[in-house]
């Protein structure tokens, strides 16, 4: 991230961010969305939605506490990368996450946060990616499934008007179905959702339904 784009770190109304995560890090994780200039508004309904997922489906994945951290931050930092431009903004969040001074992790946790953010758009997670490769296994696994999480809350909040304001999950054997309570129609954001689940179905083996009631 060039010198010149980081600015001082000043909270504003919409950096306000809660969380009931006890991890004292995610402080850091803000700071550095913050001074990244990113789009707090989306960023946090996309965090929202994805916890929701992560929480709604937990008997499907069965991860835990930290891997729920992680996907809040992955989240929360998806779009970082924008600090320099739209084209290839996501391979941006991964470098800037894996560099900055900002973020008290180990390294093996920036490469797992970096790949979510890394993969929330584009390319889905390939052996032949450095960052991804460097993970064993069951991490790169863990990984595909939290970033499945982002991908698609990413495409819930497409058009970033925050239109869902309630989200459950409906598991079938060979479907997910998701039931969201929108404040108005949300087309766009619908078929949105729908093309990137792609990620979600090939991890999970089970096709992604959308439907929606307005509130």
């Amino acid at each position: 991230m060039p010198h010149s784009q980081v600015r001082e770190y000043r909270p504003t109304p919409a950096s306000v961010y809660h969380s009931d995560s006890k991890d004292p890090r995610l402080d850091a994780v803000l700071r550095l969305a913050e001074t990244c200039s990113y789009q707090a508004e989306h960023a946090q309904h996309v965090t929202r939605l994805a916890l929701r997922l992560f929480d709604e489906l937990q008997p499907l994945h069965r991860l835990g506490r930290t891997e729920r951290f992680w996907l809040e931050a992955g989240a929360l930092l998806h779009d970082i990368g924008w600090i320099e431009g739209w084209h290839a903004h996501n391979k941006t969040s991964l470098r800037v996450i894996l560099t900055t001074p900002m973020l008290p992790f180990n390294n093996k946790e920036r490469l797992i946060i970096g790949s979510i953010a890394r993969y929330h758009c584009r390319s889905m997670p390939k052996p032949e990616h450095d960052h991804f490769a460097a993970l064993l296994p069951p991490e790169q696994h863990t990984v595909s499934i939290l970033a499945a999480f982002v991908r698609l809350a990413d495409g819930l909040d497409s058009t970033h008007q925050s239109l869902i304001h309630d989200l459950t999950c409906e598991l079938a054997p060979d479907e997910v179905i998701l039931h969201c309570q929108v404040l108005s129609p949300a087309r766009d954001d619908r078929l949105a959702a729908l093309e990137k689940a792609d990620l979600f179905e090939r991890v999970f083996a089970r096709r992604v339904l959308v439907k929606w009631s307005t509130k």
